[in-house]
């Protein structure tokens, strides 16, 4: 697997939003967005966060230490060594399947009609069944993985590793790093949804925020068919 990167240089991650901390939600973990709002994983609560006013409009009391995607309908969420699939309007479970890292998981989006789930220390991101959980082929990364997320085709996954954090764009066949965004100093990413448009949502772990950053427009371009 080719997953170095020696000639991409990082270019610096403009956030345009802090969104947090939020009462009794002092860790951000997976993130995830349903088109209107972005949900986060709190630890025990999945928090609906209007994007545009930064107010808490729904908790969901439910499991939520990792990963968070949306399928379109239903809201998926790793717990320990599950993913529950989680109707939204009610919170109830609906469905689980179990994790790939057995409780060792970290970020999760939705694709293609499969779940994708980061592997934090074994550097490694999984396609799964969303049926049955069954690995069905994994891309390797060169460093830690924390959130991960799909846009206009594009794979993406956050690190956190040796005190700094990045966003970056990984070729999904072989894991080649194509594009790097570098946070500020201090600022980590514990959780990463595209809002399928102009920004990424970033989990804050233990600071307890979210961020909205601004996706590469350049980038934008050049995958619009």
């Amino acid at each position: 697997m080719n997953t170095t990167a020696p000639d991409i240089a990082a270019q610096p991650a403009e956030i345009v939003r802090e969104y947090g901390p939020f009462e009794g939600a002092p860790h951000i973990a997976g993130v995830t967005h349903d088109g209107t709002q972005v949900w986060a994983a709190t630890g025990p609560q999945l928090l609906a966060i209007d994007p545009a006013s930064g107010e808490v409009m729904r908790r969901l009391d439910r499991a939520c230490d990792a990963g968070t995607a949306f399928d379109g309908k239903h809201l998926w969420q790793i717990a320990e060594a599950r993913i529950d699939k989680i109707d939204p309007a009610t919170g109830a479970v609906l469905h689980s399947i179990p994790a790939p890292g057995a409780g060792k998981d970290s970020g999760m989006a939705w694709a293609e009609g499969h779940l994708w789930v980061g592997q934090y220390r074994d550097r490694t991101i999984h396609q799964i069944d969303p049926l049955t959980g069954a690995v069905l082929r994994t891309v390797e990364s060169n460093r830690f993985v924390t959130g991960v997320t799909w846009v206009d085709g594009e794979l993406w996954h956050g690190t956190w590793e040796e005190g700094a954090s990045e966003l970056r764009r990984v070729d999904p066949a072989d894991g080649t790093v194509l594009e790097r965004l570098e946070m500020p100093p201090g600022v980590f990413v514990s959780g990463l949804e595209s809002d399928g448009a102009d920004l990424f949502y970033c989990g804050g772990a233990t600071s307890g925020k979210l961020r909205a950053v601004r996706r590469p427009r350049r980038q934008k371009r050049a995958t619009q068919r």
